[in-house]
C-alpha cells in the first residue's frame, strides 16, 4: 500500500522510534507501514491521522 506517512513523520521532525513510542507500536512494523510492505489496520491508521493531524485521505489516496 502506498502512504505518505514517512513524508508527513519527517515534516514534523519525528523520529521512527519517537513516532513508534507515540503509536505504541514497534519501530520495525512501523518501517514496514511506511515502505508498503505492512498493512496498517483501520484503528493504527485512524491514530496515525490524528498524531500527524491529517487526514486518512491525506496519508493513503
Amino acid at each position: 500500500m502506498v502512504n505518505n506517512i514517512k513524508d508527513f513523520r519527517t515534516r514534523r521532525g519525528l523520529t521512527h522510534k519517537e513516532f513508534a513510542e507515540k503509536l505504541n507500536i514497534s519501530v520495525s512494523h512501523l518501517r514496514k507501514i511506511e515502505k508498503g510492505q505492512g498493512t496498517p489496520s483501520l484503528k493504527l491508521a485512524v491514530r496515525i491521522a490524528k498524531a500527524l493531524d491529517c487526514s486518512l485521505d491525506d496519508l493513503f489516496f
